[in-house]
């Protein structure tokens, strides 16, 4: 028994992101646009304040996919709308993003059992993106970890 059935709610996963992870995923990424760690350029083109990059976002919503397939390589699409901002306080805090996820459908294939999941992924009071969903192939006894 592999445990993964429709409507299983996934451990939920809690990062934390400040303004020096943005500027190393800055780096990384090549996209050095100042609103993402300027408050002066961000304010003035109407954001709240320094914002974290959208794919940085979807990126810990693909962390806690990974996690919940149970190895590496499992995961077979993920995607969602960018809805809201990440806003990144200056502070060592920073911003708290909030992934959870249930499991939509279950199909087997000839690789195993394709697990699709819904997610919820939150920033305070708002969700960050909008219908973000994620498939992967859940291997022998992983769906027996998640909860």
């Amino acid at each position: 028994m592999t445990g993964w059935a429709e409507g299983l709610e996934l451990p939920t996963h809690t990062y934390r992101v400040t303004r020096a992870d943005l500027v190393r995923y800055a780096g990384a990424s090549g996209d050095r646009n100042p609103i993402h760690w300027s408050d002066r350029v961000a304010t003035s083109v109407g954001l709240p304040g320094v914002i974290a990059h959208g794919m940085f976002t979807l990126a810990l919503a693909g962390r806690a996919v990974d996690s919940w397939a149970g190895a590496p390589g499992r995961v077979r699409a993920l995607g969602a709308k960018f809805t809201r901002p990440v806003v990144v306080p200056d502070d060592d805090e920073g911003a708290e993003v909030v992934v959870t996820g249930a499991v939509k459908s279950v199909e087997d294939t000839r690789e195993g059992q394709l697990v699709t999941v819904a997610m919820t992924v939150t920033s305070g009071a708002d969700k960050v993106l909008g219908m973000p969903t994620a498939t992967f192939l859940g291997g022998p006894g992983a769906g027996d970890r998640v909860g």
